[in-house]
C-alpha cells in the first residue's frame, strides 16, 4: 500500500505544481482579486475529474484480463509521463499574464480543467490503470493512491495561491525552477517504468 501512496503523491504533487491553464488561472485569480479565490480554482479537479475516474475505471475493470490491452495503455502513459517530465526539465521561467476579468473563480477553474486533455491522459493511461493494479492487491492500496495524489494535487496548488498572495517573485525564483526540474527527473523514471511494465505485458 505504501508504495502506491507514495507514487500518488509523487505524481500528485507534480502535476499541482507543474505551469499549465490551471496553474495560470489560479494565479491570475489571486493576483487579480484574493487568496480565496485563487483556493477556489484550485478545488476544481475535485469536482471535475470524479466522472473522468469513474468511466477511466469503469472501462479499465474489464479489460483487466486483456493483457495486451493493459500493456498498450502501460506504454502510452509511460509516454506521457515521460513527456511531462521532459517538459519540466526544460523549464526556464514562469510566464504569469493577468487579464480583468469577472470573479467566478470556481467556474473558471471547472471549465479550465473539463477542456484541458491532461486530466483525461494521465486518468486513461496512467491513473486508471494504476487504481486498478492497486485494486489487486487491496481497495486500501487504491484509495491511498487516489487520496495521495489528490491531496497533493490541489494541496500544491492551494501553496502556490498563498504563496502568490505573499511573494509573487518567488514563482519566478531559482527555486521553483530548480524543483520543478527536479520533480521531472523523477517524472521520467515514472515514465521509464511504465513503459517497462506495458512491455512486459504484451510480451
Amino acid at each position: 500500500m505504501i508504495s502506491f501512496l507514495v507514487a500518488g503523491i509523487i505524481l500528485g504533487f507534480s502535476a499541482g505544481v507543474a505551469p499549465g491553464p490551471l496553474l495560470a488561472l489560479i494565479i491570475a485569480e489571486t493576483l487579480q482579486h484574493n487568496l480565496k479565490a485563487g483556493i477556489k480554482v484550485a478545488l476544481s479537479p475535485i469536482i471535475t475529474d470524479l466522472p473522468i475516474v469513474l468511466v477511466t475505471l469503469f472501462i479499465l475493470t474489464r479489460l483487466v484480463h486483456s493483457q495486451t490491452v493493459l500493456g498498450a495503455i502501460s506504454i502510452c502513459g509511460g509516454f506521457f509521463i515521460f513527456w511531462m517530465g521532459w517538459q519540466n526539465i526544460r523549464i526556464t521561467s514562469v510566464n504569469i499574464q493577468i487579464e480583468s476579468a469577472k470573479k467566478n473563480s470556481l467556474k473558471k477553474g471547472i471549465i479550465a480543467n473539463f477542456f484541458s486533455p491532461h486530466p483525461y491522459l494521465f486518468w486513461l493511461s496512467v491513473g486508471a490503470p494504476a487504481t486498478v493494479r492497486a485494486m489487486n492487491h487491496s481497495i486500501f492500496a487504491a484509495m491511498a493512491f487516489i487520496g495521495g495524489f489528490y491531496v497533493f494535487l490541489v494541496g500544491s496548488k492551494i501553496v502556490i495561491a498563498i504563496i502568490v498572495s505573499k511573494s509573487r517573485w518567488l514563482l519566478a525564483g531559482r527555486t521553483y525552477i530548480v524543483t520543478m526540474r527536479g520533480l521531472g527527473g523523477v517524472l521520467m523514471v515514472f515514465g521509464a517504468l511504465l513503459l517497462y511494465d506495458g512491455l512486459k505485458l504484451i510480451r
